[in-house]
């Protein structure tokens, strides 16, 4: 068995839409010593492989971090070969919220130098002195006392679309730019409690042994990240102080939690929380764009974008290659990002020049 993908995106997508089989979407994750992250990655591979499993996992020295899709059929058999590994016996696992068995269409496994990219020196302090974890009640609960600082440890894209009330939801593009920001932001505020969110919790192990590193003396993380949450206040009847859809990263792009829209379309300012990727595919930037402006705009992010698209494949193929030998993608994208960050604020002004320069 090879032990790496050989079909192309176009028919892998294609074999997924027609496949008619029942799929349950789950994300794990576990910070623990891995010898021989390659040798467990290729034992992932062959026995997930055989299971039908599609997913993106990520593995390190310092532990795993998964998102995958797993055939109703196999479950029991992924769960028996999982646990059968002492270093993920019983881990926890978060089962989507809004499931449509399509949320991946590949088996990808990778080595990393980490699970999650965190810029930090995890020698330099604890990283298993973790905060508090926090049920969804105590964590409903803990937001309700005088002085609370509910903090959003994902990036921008994801907060805009969902969020938990009144939550600080710093501007940042990635997880390595957020934690410092955050520790700036509540420099002055160490002696209060923090209440710390993000997906699946992952991101909140690191952060909060970071900021407890800090000096922050009051630091708190919701257990099972707004996966977990939205099937715990659904399973015991409790109010949902989360408002909005949770970003997630695979095909579906979010689920929905409260059935709010507090977004909004990048390019018309419509009430929206449908994220896409730009159809020209030498950009594909991540934003969010309604019904009627994906028709307008092709897909695309922008007019260059869209004239882009019009021309012929050979030659959208001669451009990708250019911009990748030329490293000239990450220059492309820059000049688009100021836009779209711009319309990311709230300022009805910014998004009413967008508008005009995008017609």
């Amino acid at each position: 068995m090879a032990l790496y993908n050989k079909v192309n995106r176009e028919e892998l997508k294609k074999r997924l839409q027609e496949e008619s089989i029942q799929r349950t979407t789950l994300s794990f994750y576990r910070y623990v010593i891995v010898d021989d992250p390659q040798l467990l990655r290729d034992t992932l591979f062959r026995q997930w492989k055989e299971l039908n499993i599609l997913g993106r996992i990520y593995v390190a020295r310092e532990g795993i971090n998964a998102q995958m899709s797993v055939p109703v059929a196999n479950w029991d058999r992924f769960l028996e070969l999982l646990y059968a590994d002492i270093r993920f016996k019983e881990i926890p696992l978060k089962i989507a919220v809004e499931d449509d068995g399509k949320s991946f269409y590949r088996l990808t496994i990778k080595v990393r130098p980490k699970i999650v990219a965190d810029g930090l020196d995890d020698g330099a302090f604890d990283v298993t002195n973790v905060g508090t974890h926090l049920t969804a009640r105590e964590f409903n609960d803990a937001m309700e006392q005088e002085g609370t600082l509910v903090v959003d440890m994902r990036n921008h894209y994801e907060s805009e679309i969902g969020h938990f009330e009144n939550a600080i939801t710093p501007y940042a593009d990635t997880f390595r730019e957020e934690l410092p920001m955050v520790s700036e932001l509540l420099k002055d505020k160490k002696d209060q409690k923090i209440l710390l969110y993000c997906t699946g919790g992952i991101r909140c192990e690191k952060a909060s042994a970071y900021l407890k590193h800090q000096g922050f003396k009051d630091v708190n993380q919701l257990h099972g990240g707004i996966i977990d949450y939205a099937r715990q206040i659904k399973a015991q009847g409790l109010p949902t102080k989360f408002k909005g859809k949770n970003f997630v990263f695979d095909e579906r792009l979010g689920e929905q939690i409260s059935g709010e829209v507090i977004s909004t379309c990048h390019q018309c300012g419509a009430t929206c929380d449908t994220h896409t990727n730009c159809a020209n595919e030498a950009c594909h930037l991540l934003f969010i764009q309604c019904e009627a402006c994906s028709t307008k705009f092709q897909g695309c992010c922008t007019p260059d974008c869209v004239d882009t698209l019009s021309l012929p494949e050979e030659e959208r193929r001669i451009r990708r290659k250019q911009a990748a030998k030329n490293d000239s993608l990450s220059v492309y994208k820059s000049r688009l990002r100021p836009d779209l960050r711009e319309i990311l604020k709230e300022d009805r002004s910014q998004k009413t020049e967008f508008r005009r320069k995008a017609e």
